[in-house]
């Protein structure tokens, strides 16, 4: 019997899961500095900042592999996406630089503290609302003829796609709320507690715009989620979330350290899996699907060969890194200096 392979498949699922790693490894630490300003004090700030500062570089390679996959296995959508996003994809380069300069300089400045201090934090927040404008762009679609983008240069400027910008910095920053409440202790773990109800609040609110929202803007959305049987099948993921809400919530309040941040990543995966349901199988809305995106079948072979290698590489290093690091981070532990 003839097994048939479908490469564009296995490379939707490679990207998939790399955009997806990285949302939720460079989500907290994003999160970590939009919340950095609002921190009681220098030392607590001083312990969010060792809490990331030796495992932020690498939860950025999920980065670099899903814009790299992305380019060599779909080119198409490289042609179609980059000249619209133009904008919003290089405010985020440049914000990711700024925010890793002031990881190196930080810790050895003194009368210029400061100006690291902003640079972690406006280039944290400007990174993550970026990456919202992006989704929320992708979301909407793009103006297509043919194979090229047609729309103009602030197509993706959108109240859907700054509603989505806002959206993102608050999923980050309960994420980032999470993982400072599981990482430290004593005055900075309190306080993490006290805003940490507030901002899962924030984000089911914003969780529901974007869920009414979406399937107004697309009627085929709209009958993927709310005719029958599809109804049925995709009614776990808004009960799945407003339990997980709950569990939160009983988290919180009997200070459990690490199920919070359990919770918050169990937010981000069941909203990436109501987007891949939303628009399966289109990888450029509205109507540009996978399979007509994807480079040539012995391209995508060459690259998955590659590919075989590098993701144990990658998932073995940042399982050691965080191994090595694991455990609160104290006033007293060596950290980033």
């Amino acid at each position: 019997m003839e097994i048939t392979i479908d490469l564009t498949l296995i490379w939707a699922a490679i990207i998939a899961f790399g955009v997806f790693m990285y949302v939720l490894m460079d989500g907290f630490d994003l999160g970590v500095g939009i919340l950095y300003p609002f921190a009681p004090d220098e030392e607590a700030r001083d312990i969010m900042m060792n809490t990331v500062a030796p495992i932020w570089d690498g939860n950025e390679t999920w980065l670099v592999l899903g814009g790299a996959g992305l380019l060599g296995a779909f080119p198409l959508v490289y042609s179609v996406v980059l000249p619209a996003l133009y904008f919003p994809v290089l405010i985020m380069l440049v914000a990711l630089i700024f925010r890793g300069v002031a990881f190196e300089f930080r810790f050895k400045a003194k009368q210029s503290k400061w100006l690291w201090d902003l640079s972690f934090t406006v280039g944290s927040t400007a990174a993550t609302f970026a990456q919202g404008l992006v989704l929320g762009a992708f979301i909407q679609g793009f103006e297509v003829e043919g194979t090229r983008y047609v729309g103009g240069m602030f197509d993706w400027l959108t109240p859907f796609s700054i509603m989505t910008g806002f959206g993102l910095m608050a999923g980050y920053a309960l994420i980032g709320c999470g993982w400072i409440i599981m990482k430290t202790v004593d005055e900075t773990r309190d306080w993490a507690y006290s805003i940490a109800q507030r901002l899962m609040v924030l984000v089911l609110a914003f969780i529901t715009v974007v869920s009414i929202w979406t399937p107004l803007m697309r009627e085929s959305i709209a009958a993927r989620w709310f005719t029958l049987p599809n109804t049925l099948y995709f009614a776990p993921v808004p009960i799945i979330t407003v339990l997980l809400a709950m569990l939160m919530i009983y988290a919180i309040r009997n200070r459990k350290d690490y199920l919070p941040f359990l919770c918050a990543l169990g937010l981000f995966v069941l909203c990436y899996t109501g987007l891949a349901i939303s628009l399966w199988p289109n990888v450029i809305q509205p109507d540009i699907s996978l399979w007509d995106a994807a480079a040539s079948p012995n391209s995508q072979l060459f690259l998955l060969l590659g590919v075989m290698f590098t993701i144990p590489i990658i998932l073995a290093y940042t399982t050691w890194n965080y191994y090595v690091f694991r455990g609160k981070v104290t006033r007293d532990s060596v950290g980033y200096h």
